[in-house]
């Protein structure tokens, strides 16, 4: 694809989600009769994508994509805010009072929701499905527009951590408020598929679900998974860096796919919950490494919203590998911190 990366001659691309291109080698063996094996299929309204080194001991790919496949259905079904039968969808049609049973994963969910926005002072928060409904950009179909003063002060009511209380198995709201697990639910499902894998005794792979990935071990070849970070755009695919990971989930959030513009505004898909509208800095997109794809989607969520100041202090304290893209009158600036360069392997030559 134009502009892409692609690290020496014996190297392909394989996908590309959510500013995230996979480099992997080519499909010879070693003489040993290990083999990389490979799946994909559809998830979450995306696709999602394994790639593991399959040895005589390891089963084959039909019995991993059916564990896999079982996995994203689950999460599907718990998660979703396109299915009226979903978990997440059933407690977000309740009433303001009322409590409902949970499934574990959804509580752990909301729990870690909770950290992060206690963390970032409010501005993260998985209440905001009644903005992103305003807004056009969320399962309720409607015009991409700037609301209404009054219709999005009306909305706000309706918007925060605050008004969620767990007590047992039950998730409880004082105000009618509706949750959605975009910012973390993918990042959950590939650590779960990680987590089956290593189970399966397979622990050289690559697991990507709809742009949130995870990657351990090596290839056939010795050599680690690769994959490249994108510049933020939509007209063209440019490589910006390439990056080895072993052992690391990796997520970028940005305001370049999903975004309408008005009287000369962009206003995209990323909502600081403390104002109740998209932001509108600079930052274009965050690179997050993390041991866990789940809090690397969330944090990588988390420091979009923030901004390229306050994001880059937040993750500077709390020593977050981030990679930062900011838009300038000459195109793009980069930026990024000291524990991203410890847990990357390769940068782009």
């Amino acid at each position: 694809m134009a502009g892409a990366v692609l690290r020496g001659d014996e190297d392909l691309l394989t996908g590309r989600w959510g500013g995230l291109v996979v480099l992997a080698g080519v499909l010879a063996g070693c003489g040993n009769g290990d083999s990389l094996e490979r799946f994909d299929g559809p998830t979450m309204g995306s696709r999602y994508s394994i790639q593991y080194v399959r040895h005589s001991s390891t089963p084959g790919p039909k019995a991993v994509q059916a564990e896999v496949e079982n996995i994203l259905t689950e999460v599907d079904r718990q998660f979703s805010t396109y299915r009226s039968d979903s978990d997440t969808e059933r407690f977000n049609a309740l009433p303001a009072g009322r409590c409902q049973v949970m499934p574990g994963p959804i509580l752990e969910l909301v729990r870690v929701g909770e950290r992060l926005s206690s963390q970032s002072e409010g501005a993260f928060d998985l209440t905001v499905e009644p903005l992103l409904n305003l807004w056009g950009f969320g399962p309720q179909a409607r015009e991409e527009k700037v609301p209404t003063a009054e219709a999005l002060a009306e909305v706000r009511q309706r918007v925060g951590h605050t008004h969620l209380r767990i007590d047992g198995d039950q998730l409880c709201k004082d105000v009618a408020v509706e949750l959605d697990f975009n910012s973390i639910a993918a990042g959950y499902a590939v650590d779960t598929i990680a987590a089956k894998l290593e189970g399966m005794g397979i622990h050289s792979y690559l697991a990507e679900v709809t742009g949130e990935l995870k990657a351990a071990g090596k290839k056939l070849d010795g050599s680690p998974w690769r994959i490249a970070l994108e510049e933020p755009r939509d007209d063209q695919q440019v490589a910006q860096r390439v990056i080895a990971i072993d052992g690391y989930g990796v997520s970028t959030s940005g305001d370049y796919r999903n975004y309408f513009q008005q009287n000369g505004q962009r206003y995209s898909h990323t909502f600081d919950a403390r104002t109740g509208a998209p932001v509108l800095h600079t930052l274009a997109s965050v690179t997050v490494i993390h041991p866990s794809a789940l809090m690397a989607d969330g944090l990588s969520t988390l420091l979009l919203i923030l901004g390229p100041e306050r994001g880059w202090d937040y993750a500077q304290t709390h020593d977050i590998g981030a990679f930062f893209v900011i838009r300038a009158d000459t195109g793009f600036v980069t930026r990024t911190n000291q524990a991203f360069e410890r847990l990357v392997g390769e940068k782009t030559k």
